[in-house]
């Protein structure tokens, strides 16, 4: 942050400005616009506010009584001290500890390990950089200790070699801190895309989550506890199919974290009967969601028979007598399901014993059918450009078209839309386990929003993509520091959830930039001058009982 004069027409005026950057582009954006130089020069009002700056400071020399001493003050830098803030968290789950260890082992090694993965991490947390950008940014960091840009790229290389040790590590501080009960596991897998269309190594095309079909990509594979902390992850090439990468996540649940009982809520994507049958042979269970549409008629038609239905009503209908309600919000049934699998290999037939429990909700039938009637609408226009149905994604209005081979014509597919229809409203969950009741198997498989929020979190607000680091060790360096900056931000979420503040890690992030001073020089003394807070960055100050600082303090007295 720095004075900035500009000329119109005949003037001069005065101006607040700050420095950031865009697609790696320094850029200024005008904080305050001060008025007319001339003015401000003759005007007793600045004069006052900068001797009552100056009083604040407890200034001795009588000379900052000189209306002339604001022109000893030095230009301003903004500097952010939020960031000790993931410190505090960093340090109470030892990671400066298990970095040093690390360090020790590396005899040779100049590089701060523990200082550059802080400052990476953080980086990530508070805003997202390329290590390039990160390694210019870092001197806005209030009293952080230099880091080289080369040992940012070197520290990656170390991260990926330790990435197991870390993961096992923090698994084992979480369940000591925290409690963190690992008998439920959610797994989910989602995409990572580069700038860039050159395949090689962990990099490949594949199908993007991100509608990025252009660019190479990487797989993660994410397990986090009901809590929405992350447990681990594994990376995949970029082409590897969803329900490819269970098994090795299964692995690693058994080999690095020693957890040999724990059922596991998935999606859709690794509903396949391999991977059921994988769950099951390491002694696991699953909660999954059912492909009611794939099912055999017998149980559309189970389904479709309102008999054996329970119905859960709002508190209000409840309180009401039996014959007295009527809206219910969600039924549900559930049905002895028998689930085969052949095995091609071995010419092998398994049976997998599970529960089947069927919902509706008359909330989902309702946003069901919009979806389906504008996916019409835009078959429709389609059909109305027919050259522009085949580059047409099948999951678009596409879906509703068919191409009538006798007359190479595209039509509106009626009976799948009739079909579709028939489920609006119901939803299927498969589970092995058989000890919950089924209203507990609800529940888990209903937070599996945890895990689709946590990916939201990694891709948005933490932004690790897109990657703009290249070699297969350095990319999955960086995954590291995402795992990282996620476990952080997630332990600090539930902490202000913990101390009734609710704010999503957006807001979070604001706060903690807010977390700032306007560092000056008067006469060789650097004086921090503290900006205003965001509404949140106070709770945030409260929760870790750290006080608010002065309004004007010394940087040698500043010690948080």
């Amino acid at each position: 942050m720095f004075f900035k004069t500009t000329k119109a027409k005949k003037s001069e005026y005065i101006q607040i400005v700050e420095s950031y950057r865009e697609n790696g582009k320094p850029k200024h954006r005008v904080l305050f616009s001060l008025g007319k130089a001339d003015v401000i020069a003759n005007n007793l009002s600045f004069q006052k506010l900068a001797k009552k700056l100056l009083k604040l400071t407890n200034a001795k020399d009588k000379s900052f009584n000189s209306s002339k001493s604001i022109m000893d003050c030095s230009e301003g830098e903004l500097k952010n001290w939020g960031y000790k803030i993931y410190r505090i968290l960093w340090e109470k789950f030892e990671l400066n500890q298990l970095f040093e260890i690390i360090q020790e082992n590396k005899n040779r090694l100049k590089l701060n390990i523990d200082n550059t993965s802080f400052l990476m991490t953080v980086q990530h947390l508070l805003r997202p950089l390329s290590k390039l950008a990160t390694y210019e940014y870092q001197t806005n960091f209030l009293n952080y200790d230099s880091v080289k840009l080369n040992h940012l790229y070197r520290c990656l290389d170390i991260l990926c070699e330790k990435k197991e040790e870390i993961e096992k590590y923090l698994c084992n501080k979480n369940k000591n801190l925290f409690n963190m009960k690992i008998d439920i596991v959610f797994y989910d897998v989602t995409t990572f895309y580069f700038e860039s269309v050159e395949s090689d190594g962990i990099r490949k095309n594949g199908y993007s989550k991100d509608g990025k079909f252009n660019e190479v990509q990487v797989v993660l594979g994410l397990l986090v506890d009901t809590e929405g902390r992350p447990i681990g992850y594994e990376l995949f090439e970029g082409n590897t199919f969803d329900g490819n990468t269970l098994s090795k996540c299964l692995e690693s649940l058994e080999k690095k974290f020693g957890i040999r009982k724990v059922i596991i809520v998935a999606d859709k994507g690794i509903n396949g009967k391999l991977n059921l049958k994988l769950i099951k042979e390491r002694g696991y269970d699953y909660i999954v969601a059912a492909r009611i549409k794939n099912m055999p008629e017998s149980i559309i038609k189970i389904m479709k028979d309102e008999t054996g239905y329970k119905k859960i009503y709002t508190k209000e209908e409840s309180e009401k007598e039996n014959n007295e309600k009527s809206n219910y919000i969600f039924k549900y049934k559930v049905i002895d399901y028998k689930n085969f699998y052949n095995d091609k290999a071995t010419k092998t037939k398994y049976k997998l014993d599970e529960k089947l429990i069927i919902t509706y909700s008359p909330t989902r039938a309702e946003k069901d059918k919009k979806d389906r009637d504008r996916l019409i609408e835009k078959a429709k226009k389609l059909l109305e450009n027919p050259s522009q149905i085949k580059v047409q994604n099948k999951r678009g209005g596409k879906k509703y078209l068919k191409e009538e081979s006798t007359r190479s014509k595209w039509v509106l597919d009626k009976s799948l839309i009739e079909k579709d229809s028939l489920f609006d409203g119901y939803y299927g969950i498969q589970t092995s386990e058989k000890k919950m009741e089924s209203t507990e198997v609800i529940n888990a498989y209903h937070k599996l929003w945890k895990i689709e929020e946590s990916f939201r979190i990694m891709k948005t607000t933490l932004e690790s993509r897109p990657i703009f680091v290249w070699t297969d060790k350095r990319i999955k360096g960086h995954f590291v520091i995402c795992f990282l900056a996620f476990l952080l931000e997630r332990t600090l979420e539930i902490k202000l959830m913990n101390n009734k503040i609710n704010i999503s890690p957006e807001k979070i992030r604001k706060a903690l930039n807010s977390l700032s001073f306007f560092m000056v020089d008067v006469k060789g003394e650097k004086y921090l001058i503290k900006n205003k807070l965001d509404e949140y960055a106070s709770k945030i100050l409260k929760a870790f009982k750290i006080p608010s600082p002065k309004n004007i303090t010394l940087l040698k007295e500043f010690n948080i």
